[in-house]
């Protein structure tokens, strides 16, 4: 029996055992931890508690000694003995090659980001015709000086 037979059967029985004639998803999923028919895989649960602290670790920042707001915990995916993982670092006290590695990929999901928007832009541009073409610039000297400014001045 298949895993999504066996979470069909549960619910054909949950329905049958509870009485009721409808319910939502986190009911039935709920009754079924209750009543020890379904438990969460080991693979599962570590798979949550990482991305629970992954996510964590990326909301992390610090004032440093100039004042600034800086993220604290910085990840690089690194191939180590020819397997690719993602291993993360406090930009306090990570290897020099660590931050290099962060920041490169950092940059590089900016570029994506970047390159996204700006064809989503040009097909807007192309395709519904606006009055006037959106305009975006990727040069952000401009930007991250008055950004700068603005914040020495709070």
């Amino acid at each position: 029996m298949t895993y999504g037979e066996q979470l069909r059967n549960l619910a054909d029985q949950y329905f049958e055992e509870t009485g009721v004639v409808k319910a939502t998803k986190l009911e039935i999923a709920g009754w079924m931890i209750r009543e020890g028919h379904w438990t969460p895989p080991h693979e599962f649960l570590l798979q949550k508690a990482a991305e629970d602290v992954a996510r964590a670790m990326r909301e992390d920042y610090h004032v440093d000694p100039q004042g600034r707001h800086v993220r604290t915990k910085h990840a690089a995916r690194i191939v180590e003995d020819g397997v690719q993982s993602t291993f993360w670092s406090d930009i306090r006290f990570a290897p020099e090659k660590h931050m290099e590695i962060a920041f490169k990929q950092r940059r590089t999901q900016i570029v994506s980001d970047c390159h996204q928007l700006k064809a989503d832009v040009d097909s807007f541009n192309e395709n519904r015709r606006p009055t006037r073409d959106v305009q975006i610039s990727f040069d952000f000297t401009l930007d991250l000086e008055e950004w700068d400014a603005a914040q020495g001045a709070a």
